[in-house]
């Protein structure tokens, strides 16, 4: 049995609510808009390639390459 579902309920929930915070702080910072953050997000990926790691082949055929 996996020891997540050993771990207590409240602290599970308090887990999950500072998960939740963060990403709220991170949605705020893009004005709660989902197009701002992914714009930022393929701007850092294209400063930082070599951090990148490339999707398995069966995940990317058939898919238009640039």
């Amino acid at each position: 049995m996996s020891q997540d579902l050993d771990m207590p309920v409240d602290q599970g929930e308090e887990e999950i609510a500072a998960i939740r915070e963060v990403r709220h702080r991170i949605s705020e910072q893009f004005g709660h808009d989902p197009y701002r953050l992914v714009a930022h997000l393929m701007e850092l990926q294209k400063e930082h390639p070599e951090k990148l790691v490339p999707a398995p082949e069966a995940e990317t055929a058939g898919k238009a390459t640039e």
